[in-house]
């Protein structure tokens, strides 16, 4: 899943094949989240910063569940990411 989120974070992000740190493969994972969450009314997009990073406003409370249903809350959102960008 982890590798999933970071995949989609770069595409997010638009910026190519680089090195990221850390730091900014969380921030990666985060973008990833909001962007496959946004659809569902969870996340909306604000603009980017000047280093061409998006940010993004949480707009509601994201449903507590536990470990497992969590999961696959975000696996359903990214599965319909997929079929909206066309693969």
């Amino acid at each position: 899943m982890n590798g999933v989120l970071l995949l989609i974070g770069v595409q997010e992000l638009g910026a190519g094949t680089m090195e990221f740190s850390k730091e900014q493969k969380q921030d990666l994972m985060h973008i990833a989240i909001c962007s496959v969450l946004g659809p569902s009314g969870y996340y909306s997009f604000d603009g980017r910063d000047e280093d061409g990073w998006p940010h993004f406003t949480q707009l509601k409370p994201l449903p507590e569940e536990n470990l497992f249903e969590e999961e696959n809350f975000l696996k359903d959102h990214i599965l319909a990411y997929f079929q909206e960008m066309g693969f």
